[in-house]
């Protein structure tokens, strides 16, 4: 999908990406405290959980061409991503 995006687009993705990245990472921060990754954490986690999951749909053959699926596909695979490792962290917490 990305290899598609002309360059207007793909500057657009990498800049509005991060916006929404830390503005959920900063809102994570605040509901999930000390089971987080601070904001930064949280924010580098949600854009890499949101591009990898573009990816991988990309790479299974589900067509992005439309740009709520492709947004609702990375939104879910961002919280999808942080919310494995949240449980990985509590679990070695516990240990």
């Amino acid at each position: 999908m990305f290899l598609h995006l002309d360059t207007t687009w793909l500057l657009f993705a990498f800049a509005i990406i991060p916006g929404f990245g830390f503005f959920f990472g900063t809102a994570l921060d605040a509901i999930m405290g000390e089971s987080g990754f601070g904001p930064t954490g949280n924010t580098l986690l949600f854009i890499f959980g949101f591009f990898v999951a573009v990816g991988v749909a990309n790479k299974h053959g589900i067509s992005l061409s439309d740009l709520k699926l492709a947004v609702a596909c990375g939104l879910g695979g961002a919280f999808v991503f942080i919310s494995v490792l949240a449980l990985i962290k509590a679990g070695m917490a516990r240990f």
